[in-house]
């Protein structure tokens, strides 16, 4: 597990996030460098790398916007998508992760992990205890694309882990959540079900980011909100 020192190494991230959300999910991305998911936002973020020991290849990836950074490039990835004015007062300690991905052939937890302890550490150096983000659910479900399965996940979640009022936030695209009439409770993704463990909250409804063929959650984490075992786990304390 290492952060990139060179653009070299950001290129191997975004190829990796290329095959991921392109390749695989379907997403439509600006063709700024062929085979590469790139944003403007890249360029003020940390970039996480996980390396598959015995070719060297990344393998997963996480991408982080600090406070002063993401004050830089005037907010973050998810203020593009939801109206964070009640977030304000956190602003100064509060990270930004996203991009979040493993390649398909190592998809067994061991790589999540890998990047949750670095992460956890790079909060704890850095005196940050807020981490916020866009947890996607695919629009594509069984070869169709529908709304159903975030549409499912979303009347779940807001029963058991809604954010108090204060916290709340809105989309900017509303996904019609409304417009499905869902009898079926589908399971959220490996990634959402692992930020609520570790004490996460759902924001508010899920936007519709068509981009990239998902439905987004917003999703807050504190550090002091983390059940002791994963804090002891990722923290030793």
């Amino acid at each position: 597990v290492s952060w990139a020192q060179h653009l070299d190494e950001v290129r191997e991230a975004q190829k990796l996030r290329y095959e991921v959300f392109a390749n695989e999910m379907g997403a439509r991305l600006p063709d700024t460098l062929a085979g590469h998911d790139i944003d403007l936002f890249d360029d003020y973020c940390e970039h996480l790398l996980v390396r598959d020991g015995d070719t060297r290849a990344v393998i997963g990836t996480y991408r982080v916007l600090t406070p002063a950074q993401a004050k830089r490039v005037g907010g973050t990835y998810t203020d593009t998508e939801f109206d964070l004015t009640r977030l304000r007062f956190m602003r100064e300690r509060m990270v930004e992760l996203g991009r979040s991905c493993v390649h398909a052939d190592h998809r067994h937890g061991g790589v999540i992990m890998a990047l949750w302890g670095a992460l956890a550490e790079f909060m704890v150096r850095n005196k940050l205890d807020v981490m916020i983000g866009c947890a996607s659910i695919p629009m594509l479900h069984q070869g169709v694309v529908s709304g159903e399965v975030a549409a499912s996940i979303w009347h779940q979640l807001k029963q058991t882990h809604l954010a108090d009022i204060a916290h709340q936030v809105t989309p900017r695209l509303p996904l019609p959540v409304e417009q499905w009439d869902v009898n079926v409770a589908f399971e959220p993704p490996a990634l959402i079900k692992g930020y609520l463990r570790l004490g996460a909250k759902v924001l508010g409804a899920p936007a519709w980011d068509p981009d990239f063929n998902t439905a987004d959650l917003p999703m807050l984490m504190k550090i002091q909100d983390m059940p002791a075992r994963y804090r002891k786990h990722f923290l030793g304390a």
